[in-house]
């Protein structure tokens, strides 16, 4: 694996990340009714449940590598496809964010088992992974030492990611419910989304 990919991987991951989808939205809705003290335990939560979503996922990828690389080289096509096509239906999207304050209070482990269940049990988070993946692994490396610093990579943006919209979302309420800055903000991770995707091709490319 070049570093170049590995800078790949790393901003379409931080881009992807920061796209609100069910665990975030469950993030700010934990932050919105009981404040700053829900970020850690949330964001160990999501990281927990990203890290058990991408390790079945890899294994599948791996096995796959194992058995057709012709299979794999098309996977990779389909997972920069993948990118492009939530680009533009990112990009598309309106402003709203639908996370309704939680305002009954929970312990620090339970906000930290919920936010792994819905991480982790999240069928498309696995889907999304096993197209995902795979364009940024190199077929002749060793796929364990990839699949190790893949892992550590997302994983510790992940966390942060969430740690940080739970930040956000208790400090910065009006942000949060703002459908112009929500807009805005789809817009650009919509286009950087297409760009990743376009920028992964490129790299495999250069590759070949």
């Amino acid at each position: 694996m070049t570093f170049e990919t590995w800078i790949a991987f790393t901003a379409a991951t931080a881009v992807l990340l920061v796209i609100p989808g069910p665990t975030i939205l469950l993030v700010i809705s934990y932050a919105l009714g009981q404040g700053w003290r829900t970020a850690f335990p949330m964001a160990v939560g999501v990281a927990l449940g990203d890290f058990t979503a991408m390790t079945l996922s890899m294994l599948g990828v791996g096995a796959l590598l194992a058995t057709s690389a012709a299979v794999f080289t098309a996977l990779k096509w389909v997972g920069a496809a993948y990118l492009v096509w939530l680009g533009v239906k990112l990009f598309r999207a309106g402003g709203a964010l639908d996370a309704k304050p939680r305002e009954d209070a929970v312990s620090p482990w339970r906000m930290l088992g919920h936010a792994w269940l819905v991480t982790a049990l999240n069928p498309k988070g696995i889907t999304f992974f096993v197209a995902f993946l795979p364009q940024f692994l190199d077929a002749k490396g060793d796929f364990w030492t990839q699949m190790l610093i893949f892992e550590a990579t997302f994983i510790t943006l992940a966390f942060a990611n969430a740690f940080g919209y739970a930040l956000i979302a208790s400090r910065a309420r009006s942000v949060v419910s703002n459908p112009r800055a929500i807009g805005l903000f789809n817009k650009a991770g919509g286009t950087l989304l297409v760009g990743a995707g376009i920028a992964t091709v490129a790299v495999r490319s250069g590759q070949n």
